[in-house]
């Protein structure tokens, strides 16, 4: 075993006991699923940023911006973005994944550069919610993509590393800002806030194209040109061992089967509480820096030191999310890390909310929450095992709870978290500390209820395993010698007496 391997093996990226061929087609897996879902995540990342970047960069008054119109362009965004989910992620179920999300991440391209072209606020609300409409299917679709290749003990350090594209997109769009702003304001006649909308989509635009060559769709449908037909059917065969069943088709009962079952719910309100309670890390937190006066009313802070601030939040979630996403696979389940970071995210926000307190107090709050927001990567893979046994219902209740927290940004922001009220925003504090609660109180009911199912006799996932003649095991080849080049060259399928899996229990 070489050293790659052993580390490999060291910080449990392959589980002990993987075969060396499942190692090489997990390898080329990563490549494949991460590299265009983590390219096309960070483009969107980097154009939805865009906007809050620019508005601190001078559009705010360039387009008189004032009271809660920096939150209304936002929800506009919003808004466009919920609409088109959910058919997204149904359509993205029999469409071929290769073509359709980089179509959508060139239309959302064009609409970023539009932006940099208006003139007043009612056009920039139009921009928005055409960006949140072509940005629709990136997300939750690729969201689809990452959690249908991965066995249990694989999900975690893989949506770790696609949910670091989020904070790594945003630090990036603030260096971007600063260089845009610094060099090119002016340029042409344009403000540097504009020219930060026309770098941001000739990035996205050319990285659609990677998706072409490198999306390979899900294991069962895939067409990828760089798997063989044994790789392939390994793909399907490790899964199916695992619990996560196949394709099975949309057909007229698929909402009886997504909302026939207690998961949706659970995991709709467990997910969405989740994720809005480190909300202050975000937009609060870069107010709050920006509100910072010295005695002769000078800003504390300058532009540059509160995108570095900013940043170091950002860094904490970078290393949270790794983190968590590691030792959750370590563990082998979800639930003690959510509740590590709901913990966390409650101590941050009753200091927020208590607010006198010293300035390092509020930087350990608002880099607390950066750091709670870690976990809150792992709300998707945990849906993706308590739905492992039916993957279209799965890709749809991922874009439902994602809907659900699209609605919840459009509206709670602009409630609780309105600008006139920054930086002390009493009743977002206040609502962050009581729905903070409600979510640890409410975190282990899928864990009662899955035992009360398994009582009754009822085991999704020990279903698909008995339905496909498997059992919950590692692969194993039985013959060799087959030259799987040669048969792809000469156009031939593998039989079953060429090649036999068989399947051994772990």
């Amino acid at each position: 075993m070489g050293a790659l391997d052993k580390f490999a093996e060291f910080i449990d990226w392959y589980p002990k006991g993987m075969s060396k061929e499942e190692r090489h087609l997990v390898y080329k897996i990563d490549w494949l699923v991460l590299s265009f879902s983590c390219i096309a995540f960070f483009t969107k990342n980097l154009d939805v940023s865009a906007l809050t970047n620019a508005y601190y960069a001078g559009m705010g008054d360039d387009l008189n911006l004032d009271g809660n119109k920096l939150q209304f362009a936002t929800s506009m965004y919003f808004v466009g973005y919920a609409l088109f989910q959910i058919p997204s992620n149904i359509v993205l179920t029999r469409l071929p994944a290769e073509y359709y999300l980089p179509a959508f991440e060139i239309m959302w391209g064009l609409f970023t550069l539009g932006t940099a072209f208006i003139k007043n606020y009612n056009q920039l609300l139009v921009m928005r919610f055409f960006v949140g409409v072509t940005a629709c299917s990136c997300w939750v679709g690729n969201a689809h993509i990452v959690n249908s290749w991965y066995t249990r003990q694989e999900l975690g350090k893989r949506n770790a590393i696609y949910g670091c594209v989020y904070p790594l997109g945003a630090m990036f769009a603030g260096y971007l800002q600063s260089a845009a702003y610094l060099n090119l304001n002016g340029a042409h006649g344009m403000e540097g806030w504009r020219w930060l909308f026309i770098v941001c989509a000739i990035i996205t635009i050319p990285c659609a194209l990677i998706g072409v060559f490198f999306c390979p769709n899900v294991p069962d449908r895939t067409r990828s040109r760089y798997l063989t037909e044994r790789e392939k059917q390994l793909c399907v065969d490790r899964l199916l061992k695992d619990g996560f069943a196949k394709t099975r088709g949309i057909g007229k009962g698929l909402f009886k089967r997504i909302f026939g079952n207690w998961r949706i719910y659970v995991f709709f309100v467990v997910g969405n509480l989740f994720w809005m309670t480190p909300y202050p890390s975000g937009l609060p937190y870069g107010l709050w820096l920006d509100d910072q006066k010295l005695a002769s009313g000078k800003s504390k802070y300058s532009p540059d030191m509160v995108n570095n601030l900013s940043t170091i939040s950002y860094a904490a979630t970078i290393v949270s999310t790794m983190i968590c996403g590691f030792y959750s696979d370590w563990r082998k389940n979800r639930w003690e890390t959510i509740l590590y970071g709901g913990i966390l995210i409650l101590i941050c926000n009753v200091l927020l909310l208590v607010w006198k307190i010293p300035d390092g107090a509020k930087f350990f709050a608002f880099i607390g929450l950066g750091l709670a927001n870690g976990p809150t990567n792992l709300i998707v893979p945990w849906l993706a095992e308590f739905m492992s046994h039916d993957l279209e219902a799965r890709s749809t209740s991922i874009a439902i709870i994602n809907v659900g927290w699209v609605v919840i940004n459009c509206v709670v922001p602009i409630i609780a978290w309105p600008i006139p009220s920054a930086p002390r925003f009493l009743g977002g504090y206040i609502w962050s500390v009581v729905m903070s609660v409600i979510e640890i109180v409410l975190l282990p009911l899928p864990m009662l209820l899955e035992q009360r199912e398994i009582k009754r006799g009822i085991n999704y996932a020990q279903r698909v395993i008995e339905e496909n003649g498997m059992v919950a095991a590692g692969l194993e080849e039985k013959t060799k010698g087959v030259d799987d080049q040669s048969l792809e060259e000469s156009g031939q399928m593998k039989t079953e007496k060429e090649v036999k899996v068989t399947q051994i229990a772990v």
